[in-house]
Order: C-alpha cells, then structure tokens, then sequence
C-alpha cells in the first residue's frame, strides 16, 4: 500500500482588507472587543462580481500545481471542500475541472465546514493509498463575506470570518515513513444547531419561501454559533483528536515539529498550544490577519508555514480541525 504526501501548496485572499475598525462603522462593536474574544484583527472580504469560491480555489490551485512540479491534466481527482458553494447545485468541483481546464477527471465536493479540508485530505490519502489516483487535488475554499448578517444582531459571528481559499495537490510516495501518516474523523450530530446556518433548506424553507416573504426578522438565513458551546466542545476535541493521531504512530506531544490548527478562534490555539506545551514556533496562527476562513483556514496557514520555512523535511506536522456539526478530525504528517 501506498502512502500519499503533500507535493504542492498553494493560497490565495482578496485585496481587500476588512479591519475591525471597518467593522465598528456598521455594527456595535470595536477593535478591542473583537481581539479580546477572538485574537482577530482583520479580515478579508472579496469585491463583489470580481471573486467567488470557485475562482478563488482555482487561483489557489494554480500555484499548488505549479510548485507541485505537474501539469493540471497529471491531476487524476478533485477533491473540493466548502460550505459556501458558488451554487446550490453543482458544487464547486465540477467547476474547478471547467475553468482549470483539467480533462474529465472525478470531482467530489465536501461539506464538512471547518473540518472540511482535513476531511478532504483524508478522502484523498485513501484514493492514493488503494492505489485508485496518483495525483489528487485539494481545496478549501470560503466565501463568507456575501451570507453574514452586518449588523449589529449578527457581530458575534460576522465579525469572526473571512473569504479565502488554498489548495493542495497530493501524490504518491512509496516510502511508507513519510507523507500522510494517518488521518482520523469523527462527528456528533446531536450538537448540530449549536454551529449552523437553518435556511434556506428542505427541511425549514426553501429559496422560494424566502424570496415570497421577504421577513427581515427572519434570522435562520444567516449563520447561528452559541459560541461559549462550541468553544467548550472544541478544546476537548481539538485535544482528542490530536492526542489519537499521536497515539496511532507511537508518537507524543514532544515530537511535534509544527501544529496547524483549523484558525477558528485564537483562544482555543493557544489553549491547545498550552495543554500540549508547545512553544510558539510549533503552532502556527495567521488568523489575525484573515479571521475563520473555514474550510480554508487549513490550507493558508499551511501554505504559509512552508512559504516561511517553517516546515522542513522530516518534521512531524499535525493538522486538527473542530466545527459545525459537530465535526472534528487530525491528521498526522512526516513532512
């Protein structure tokens, strides 16, 4: 059996740069609560008609492809995860295949929200490791900016993300001591309105239903955190989850080079990063300066710990992911 590796990393966020000041000219709030509850400092927004999430995980995958060292028609699959899809339907895979140019490979969309890129990744590894694909390509891409409600009802949540995409493009690697050790999954759906956005949807109303009433009351159309719940859920779960990666390879904390964490709150980083007793060289945090981007947040902080040297050959890097769903998942790589 085959392992799969990372060979290609690659990101991508709007110019422009939404601050917290920004953020007090339209709702009831300021730059120091924001950074006070979240460690966030600004945000990026993308200019509408200019991106969207497929166009950003296609500029993202672009650069992965390049620095992968391949040709778009060498990538065998597409593995795209978001929750803000261009369209309802088709998801967003089918069109990084169009607009890439990319013969008629199989494209799979993943709606696993913030733990949609580890998810992506683990979907992937078993593509590669049955020996079904050899080059597999992976999005995280978020366009949150368009589906929040920017007003003062809605801070608590629209403050925190961001738009963005990054990618990644896996291979085979037929040393078993490297690449993508394991990945290890796990959901519980019993919490998941406590993270989630209702409407519109089969099971509550439809577009058409909205469009026809037209209630500005209606809050089930933008997204709803009971955000102390997830927090307290998430530290347990971020160190779980972590904890059995390690476990499944005969590893611990001390041997963790770097730590990625889904960047859905700085406080719950730095919590993990304290319960595990890393320095601040062994996690990495960019979501001051891009907020929760989601299924992205994954793919632009990695890309951006390897842009800046901050992974090197044979350093263990872990990737842990918490969100809506509930939803959680690790995976653990020998770089």
């Amino acid at each position: 059996m085959y392992n799969s590796k990372i060979i290609g990393l690659g990101h991508y966020v709007p110019d422009n740069v939404v601050s917290n000041h920004d953020l007090s000219k339209v709702m009831d709030t300021s730059d120091e609560w924001i950074q006070e509850r979240t460690g966030i400092k600004e945000r990026r927004h993308v200019i509408p008609d200019q991106d969207t999430t497929t166009s950003m995980g296609v500029k993202a995958a672009r650069i992965a492809i390049e620095r992968a060292g391949i040709e778009k028609d060498d990538i065998d699959f597409i593995v795209f995860a978001t929750l803000s899809p261009d369209y309802y339907f088709p998801g967003p895979g089918v069109l990084v295949q169009r607009d890439l140019g990319i013969k008629t490979v199989g494209a799979l969309d993943v709606r696993n929200q913030c733990s949609g890129f580890i998810y992506a990744i683990s979907v992937a590894d078993q593509y590669i490791k049955s020996g079904m694909y050899k080059n597999v390509l992976v999005i995280g891409s978020e366009l949150h900016s368009r589906g929040l409600d920017m007003t003062t009802r809605g801070r608590s949540v629209s403050v925190i993300f961001g738009d963005g995409a990054g990618a990644a493009v896996l291979t085979r690697e037929d040393n078993n001591s490297k690449g993508i050790l394991s990945t290890h999954l796990h959901s519980e759906g019993q919490h998941a309105e406590e993270l989630s956005l209702i409407a519109p949807g089969m099971g509550k109303r439809w577009v058409t239903d909205i469009i026809e009433e037209n209630n500005p009351d209606d809050e089930s159309y933008f997204p709803y955190m009971n955000g102390q719940f997830v927090f307290k859920n998430a530290v347990v779960r971020f160190s779980e989850v972590i904890i059995e990666g390690l476990k499944a390879n005969n590893l611990e904390a001390d041997n963790i080079d770097l730590l990625v964490p889904h960047q859905a709150n700085l406080r719950i980083s730095q919590f993990i990063q304290n319960k595990f007793g890393l320095s601040d060289d062994q996690v990495f945090n960019n979501i001051m300066k891009y907020g929760n981007t989601t299924a992205a947040s994954i793919p632009i902080a990695l890309t951006e710990a390897w842009e800046s040297n901050k992974v090197k050959d044979g350093d263990l890097v872990v990737l842990a992911a918490f969100g809506s769903g509930f939803t959680w998942g690790s995976a653990i790589i020998r770089w």
